[in-house]
């Protein structure tokens, strides 16, 4: 992680206070209005700004966000009272999304040496840390602001999972899980409030509870109803509790762009796979490698790798669908899962007897992978 850190605080020291796009300056001009009680932010910018003949670089759609997008990347220039258009100004801009970078890896590792053991942690780890497209997302590099809304994603997915084996215990359902509850309703309120359209997690994570806990489906049902009902407050709270503003914005929201005919598109799909790539290069061999692993291993088809892979599959589907928006945080979230996805199969090879012969491959592979990423970045310090 301190690696990780070094690798963002290198990028952020050679951006120039103009790497701030018209984007980034229409959502710090929209959450500095909110957070100094002029407007709720979002609200009227399509007609500022012009819907129909929106410049695709201004990268602004208040159809597809809540005011939680804007008041992240102002918070700190709120507090402080300092102008974006500064060096100080560009770093806490830039802050709040090194925060959650650091703290989507963490969560990142702690999952997956949970489900899959300390080798699976460390694999998910060193993949996450020397990712390209994960250093960009943290600095927004070149990079749309997406990271907070897949840190959201992952915590309600793997949350709804650890609630489900919770549910065995012969303890009061709601009460003795309030935490998970807890956790489970702001990870919600964090992923559906940056971006509309991860609504479509509501199905599957209820799909995964009932899944894993076939004989309280009540309990879970309960559970998660509580969870949404606080993730509606919280989501309710970035409006200020303006009910009627945050029912508008629901109402105009526009979540999903997704072309029929792109599933027949060979370019959609290289698309995707291209931005998976941009991940890890050497995603291009663990990738497929653990698919076929996956497919021929009766060992790795289990429920923890199959979570993580059903979701990967989703998110990228659905890249494949959208294949106009330059990024997506389809594909960001699809890595995400990816990796997850590896990192457990990497850690059941590894606790077979062939262990000494696979160890010094995966140790080769990812050092070659960090490799790559320090080299890129050491070119953009040049």
């Amino acid at each position: 992680m301190l690696a990780f850190l070094g690798e963002c605080v290198w990028l952020l020291a050679h951006a120039p206070v103009a790497s701030l796009s018209p984007g980034d300056l229409i959502r710090i001009e929209e959450g500095l209005k909110q957070w100094r009680g002029q407007k709720i932010a979002g609200i009227g910018i399509a007609f500022e700004v012009g819907t129909d003949s929106l410049d695709p670089a201004i990268e602004v759609n208040p159809r597809e966000h809540s005011p939680l997008w804007y008041l992240a990347e102002s918070v700190l220039l709120a507090a402080f009272r300092v102008r974006p258009t500064s060096i100080v100004g560009l770093w806490l801009v830039r802050a709040p999304y090194l925060l959650v970078g650091l703290l989507l890896g963490a969560s990142l590792w702690y999952v997956a040496r949970r489900l899959y053991g300390n080798a699976g942690g460390y694999v998910a780890l060193l993949l996450y840390c020397f990712s390209p497209t994960v250093i960009r997302a943290s600095t927004l590099w070149f990079a749309p602001p997406d990271l907070p809304g897949a840190w959201g994603t992952f915590g309600a997915v793997f949350t709804s999972i650890a609630v489900s084996h919770t549910l065995y215990a012969p303890r009061e359902v709601v009460l003795w899980n309030w935490r998970r509850i807890a956790l489970l309703g702001i990870s919600l309120a964090l992923a559906v409030g940056w971006h509309f359209a991860l609504l479509l997690l509501v199905p599957l994570l209820l799909g995964f509870l009932w899944y894993l806990a076939p004989v309280r489906r009540w309990a879970a049902s309960v559970i998660f109803l509580a969870a949404l009902a606080l993730g509606f407050l919280l989501l309710l709270s970035v409006y200020w509790f303006h009910l009627s503003v945050l029912a508008e914005s629901l109402r105009g929201a526009w979540p999903l762009d997704l072309s029929r005919a792109a599933l027949g598109m060979k370019g959609a799909y290289l698309q995707m796979f291209r931005e998976v790539l941009e991940a890890g290069p050497v995603l291009a061999l663990l990738g497929p490698g653990a698919l076929a692993i996956y497919a021929f291993w009766p060992r790795a088809r289990y429920f923890g790798n199959t979570a993580p892979l059903i979701t990967a599959l989703m998110f990228l589907c659905l890249r494949v669908a959208s294949p106009h928006e330059p990024q997506s945080l389809f594909s960001l979230l699809g890595a995400v899962f990816v990796v997850v996805f590896v990192a457990g199969i990497a850690a059941d090879v590894l606790e077979t007897a062939r262990q000494q012969a696979f160890l010094p491959l995966f140790s080769a592979l990812l050092a070659a992978n960090a490799l790559s990423n320090l080299v890129r970045l050491a070119r953009i310090g040049r």
